[in-house]
């Protein structure tokens, strides 16, 4: 009798240290996979062709960005002609004509005597002055003030017109006339385009042709 339960104590024994063992085993292996950290994915970098300078990835639209020489600026805004009622295909280009010591650097465009004179462009009245040359003139800012238009040799103002009055296309501001060092028996009117400087003198600027922004 004694030697059967031997082997058979010592089975029951065994066994429950095995199972003691598989426990604290999982106990030990659950604490410390508590502690191992996460494993975060690891980017995969790109490859850019030879000579390629990664950028940054663009954060908000770019402004746009205006181009472009004086005609084209000017012909995208599309201008009204002076004078009213002309026909735009016996216009002349008398820019670079001279004109005693100096060159023109305008249009003559001849008319009778009281034909309206309107507005190009809208903008702001700038300057209405009296000068020799000239006789009655106005100074139109346009409305980003990068352009001076210019009317000269008028007979008489638009009733109303003031400095600072804000014109739209094709407004009345003025009649073709003889002021100034126009001669008298051919009434004209004398335009042209500035473009001005940074400091906006309304008596400064470069002069810009117009003669292709109507005639091409």
């Amino acid at each position: 009798m004694r030697a059967r339960l031997g082997p058979f104590a010592t089975g029951i024994v065994v066994g429950m240290i095995v199972l003691l063992t598989m426990i604290v085993t999982g106990l030990v292996t659950r604490a410390s996979g508590d502690k191992k950290p996460i494993a975060t994915a690891t980017p995969t970098p790109t490859t850019l062709p030879a000579g390629q300078v990664p950028q940054p990835p663009p954060t908000a639209d770019p402004p746009p960005v205006v181009e472009g020489t004086d005609l084209e600026l000017l012909a995208a805004r599309h201008l009204a002609f002076p004078v009213a009622d002309w026909d735009v295909a016996k216009l002349t280009d008398t820019f670079m004509e001279g004109r005693g010591d100096h060159p023109h650097e305008a249009l003559d465009i001849l008319a009778p005597r009281g034909t309206a004179v309107v507005a190009v462009d809208d903008g702001m009245v700038k300057r209405l002055f009296t000068s020799v040359r000239g006789g009655l003139t106005v100074y139109q800012f346009d409305p980003t003030e990068t352009y001076c238009y210019y009317y000269a040799h008028l007979d008489r103002y638009a009733p109303g017109l003031a400095e600072g009055a804000k014109l739209q296309k094709g407004d009345l501001i003025g009649y073709v006339g003889t002021t100034g060092n126009a001669p008298p028996q051919t009434p004209h009117l004398h335009f042209t385009i500035f473009k001005l400087g940074p400091e906006r003198r309304w008596w400064e600027g470069t002069a810009v042709n117009p003669f292709r922004l109507y005639r091409n």
